[in-house]
């Protein structure tokens, strides 16, 4: 158990909250949300006591302990991973070394027998002679395979120490724990596994995620920071967001009768407590939503970018041919051998991968900005594309300001281009802010708004929703759905691909697998699962 007392939190002048009274329970599972820069970092930092709240106070149940997912991902440089994941469980880790230090005496005393003596009953009640072996199942569970259990983590890559930090955070069932972005470098497979695992965790989490399935998956509650206020909301993302949306339509609406709204407001908590009963977090969330009051649903100040994608024309019959495309990797590694396909009028792609170079590879290659090492693809000659790269550095190595740097990818004045902007959230004088400043979602938005120039009839997006705060993400997404044309695209967000998509290809070194599908029905089919077995078994 969590409590916040009196919480004020500020910077100078400026105000991120104040006079917060919260508390956060055992069993439970809080997704926080907020626009950027709202504080939802901030404050699982004040809750670990790395920042100095302004005012109040936060405290933890008696003899509770606290996990928390580091960001630091080489501040364990010099252990081993297993070493690295028990020392999340700093009790049992302190009892672990103190115990090797004294029976690594020459000199062994009366004294230290007693000591040693009085480990060894703590260590037997923190279950100490499993931690190794509670250790690997959960590194085994995140994707990392026995081979690389005792390797040093400077040893690792950048995305196996992202997994061995969270096994680390969820190392040995700990009270409290607090999640900030634990999707972030994951896999669709290993986030279904994290979301198995957290909705059988038994104690209190804080999780800040911009995936919305993870959150719809395994909250229990919404901590929406809006308003200056930290508010808390029985229900998942998307029961905030719709609610939210809903009460704003209503405010919009003025003709409508207070009871009109009411019955509006009720049926809506009806339908999504109908709902609840189908997530993995079923056990309160369904009972806490019939009992919600229909005052607390209020609409979100929060902005919405105005993407909005066109055509010029509709796409023709033949959309993109792939005959026989083969990629290696610098190294050596085939990213795909053989790839043969064809994109029909109205297909909406995604291309998965559990190595992601492959899309990229893929992307690259159909844009013409890489050769294949074989094979041919062949574009309609109605087609006409918009690429979002993975990689948007070279777009942003220069000093020109947003103005002069979008119009650059099509014709029109400066108002033109400023109401461009202005779309995606960028207004009065951001408008002249350098390129070379942005932030990273500031360049995504950006180059959305690129894109949008081009009226393209095919869309091809590589993980699209990196950088992006929810809001942007949800906008994005609303409008693909809507979309008339082809989209080929690859992400690691879940409700992203399970909305738009309606044909998936998975690329592996031994071959490929092409279904007109939904993802859902994809990754929980039997036949499919073999399939998927077999294209990444190896020798």
């Amino acid at each position: 158990m969590i409590t916040v007392s009196n919480l004020s939190i500020q910077f100078g002048k400026r105000v991120l909250y104040k006079d917060v009274n919260l508390k956060f329970t055992n069993g439970n599972i809080y997704g926080v949300i907020g626009a950027n820069g709202a504080g939802k970092s901030t404050l699982l930092k004040a809750i670990t006591g790395e920042l100095e709240t302004t005012t109040g106070s936060i405290t933890l149940g008696p003899g509770e302990r606290l996990s928390v997912l580091s960001q630091d991902h080489n501040k364990f440089d010099e252990y081993n991973v297993m070493d690295t994941v028990m020392m999340g469980h700093t009790v049992l880790w302190d009892i672990m070394r103190e115990k090797d230090t004294l029976y690594a005496k020459d000199d062994f005393t009366e004294a230290d027998g007693v000591r040693a003596a009085e480990l060894e009953e703590k260590f037997a009640e923190l279950d100490g002679w499993n931690a190794e072996s509670d250790a690997a199942i959960l590194l085994s569970g995140l994707g990392i395979k026995e081979d690389l259990h005792y390797k040093l983590m400077s040893e690792l890559s950048g995305k196996e120490k992202v997994r061995v930090m969270l096994a680390q955070a969820l190392y040995g069932n700990p009270d409290n724990l607090l999640l900030d972005e634990p999707t972030n470098d994951l896999d669709l497979d290993t986030v279904e596994w994290l979301e198995d695992y957290l909705a059988n965790f038994e104690h209190t989490v804080l999780v800040v995620s911009h995936d919305r399935h993870f959150l719809d998956a395994v909250s229990t509650h919404t901590v929406d920071i809006d308003y200056g206020k930290i508010n808390l909301f029985a229900g998942n993302y998307s029961f905030w967001y719709e609610s939210s949306q809903l009460a704003l339509r209503q405010a919009q609406n003025q003709k409508a009768k207070a009871e009109e709204k009411r019955r509006e407001l009720e049926e809506f908590i009806r339908r999504f407590s109908a709902n609840a009963a189908k997530s993995k977090q079923t056990t309160s969330r369904k009972k806490m939503l019939e009992k919600l009051n229909v005052e607390e649903i209020q609409p979100s100040t929060r902005k919405y970018p105005g993407i909005i994608f066109t055509m010029d024309r509709e796409p023709g019959n033949q959309i993109l041919e792939v005959d026989g495309l083969t990629a290696i990797d610098d190294d050596g590694t085939p990213l795909f051998r053989n790839l043969t396909f064809n994109v029909e009028k109205s297909q909406k792609v995604v291309f998965l991968s559990h190595n992601p170079r492959a899309m990229t590879a893929l992307f690259e290659i159909i844009n013409g900005n890489r050769q294949p090492d074989e094979g041919t693809y062949k574009w309609g000659i109605t087609i006409q594309t918009a690429y979002l790269p993975l990689d948007n550095t070279a777009f942003f190595q220069s000093d020109k300001n947003l103005v002069e740097w979008l119009s650059q990818f099509g014709e029109g004045n400066d108002v033109f281009f400023k109401g461009y902007l202005g779309r995606m959230l960028f207004s009065g004088e951001e408008v002249l802010k350098k390129v070379n400043v942005l932030s990273g979602g500031e360049k995504m938005r950006c180059m959305i708004a690129r894109m949008q120039l081009k009226n393209a009839n095919c869309l091809i997006l590589d993980t699209p929703t990196n950088h992006l705060d929810l809001e942007s993400i949800q906008a994005f997404n609303n409008n693909l759905r809507q979309f008339k044309g082809n989209i080929l695209f690859a992400s690691h967000d879940h409700e992203f691909i399970q909305t738009v998509a309606n044909r998936i290809i998975e690329l592996g070194p031994n071959g490929h697998i092409d279904k007109l599908t939904t993802y859902d029905e994809y990754v929980h089919s039997d036949s499919i699962r073999t399939l998927r077995q077999q294209l990444w078994q190896t020798e």
